[in-house]
């Protein structure tokens, strides 16, 4: 049997978000069922996707004729349609679908994707907006959200850890954060260690609670 991670997956909405998971996902060599209610739609990235019908999502018989149920992954990414999007994930956890990525539109949503057996929730409009403001306060480079109150930052060194190797710091006592990697100027990222000197022109990557890196930047 296949190991898990290479597993076809089932991506059911194919507007911007779904089509592009579900192009991206075959460009990384993972075979893709797409579906969507919509034809047009679906002729339009007949081209590009090797497994794509047309088919109402809400429909249960309809799923168990495309051979849903013998996929392990799926991706709900209904966009405004809550009722077809609610409906689509509770008919997948009945077929027994074990792993459902769901797009929600609103943490309402969210919460109620999750309460009928969703195993990831994603809200993209609302992540991307927390990202964007972080960066447009100037504070970070960049700024992923690894987990719920975890985060990953891009951002210049303050003066305090600079010179200095990071063993001597105290950082993760201090400050409750990890400098994880370093990119000197014109250089290539790199594992930070306890030797590691960081000189004000190098790009780091400081991992920790959502709140702490926030300071940390601050500093």
């Amino acid at each position: 049997m296949a190991e898990k991670d290479n597993l076809p997956v089932v991506v059911i909405g194919l507007g911007r978000f779904g089509s592009s998971i579900a192009l991206e996902l075959t460009r990384l060599g993972t075979e893709v069922l797409a579906i969507d209610h919509r034809s047009k739609v679906v002729q339009s990235l007949a081209g590009e996707l090797t497994q794509i019908v047309t088919a109402d999502s809400t429909d249960l018989q309809a799923l168990k004729q495309l051979g849903v149920p013998d996929f392990y992954r799926a991706v709900v990414a209904i966009g405004s349609d809550i009722e077809a999007s609610i409906l689509t994930t509770s008919l997948l956890v009945e077929l027994g679908v074990e792993n459902i990525w769901a797009k929600a539109i609103s943490r309402q949503h969210g919460r109620i994707l999750e309460r009928i057996g969703a195993n990831h929730v994603v809200l993209p409009e609302h992540d991307m907006g927390e990202r964007v403001a972080h960066l447009v306060s100037g504070r970070m480079l960049d700024y992923v959200q690894i987990d719920e109150n975890y985060v990953l930052a891009k951002t210049r060194p303050p003066r305090e850890v600079v010179g200095v190797p990071l063993g001597e710091t105290n950082l993760r006592r201090k400050h409750g954060v990890t400098i994880v990697s370093v990119k000197p100027k014109g250089e290539q990222y790199t594992y930070a260690t306890e030797e590691t000197v960081l000189q004000y022109d190098d790009l780091i990557l400081v991992a920790g609670p959502t709140n702490k890196v926030e300071r940390f930047t601050d500093l």
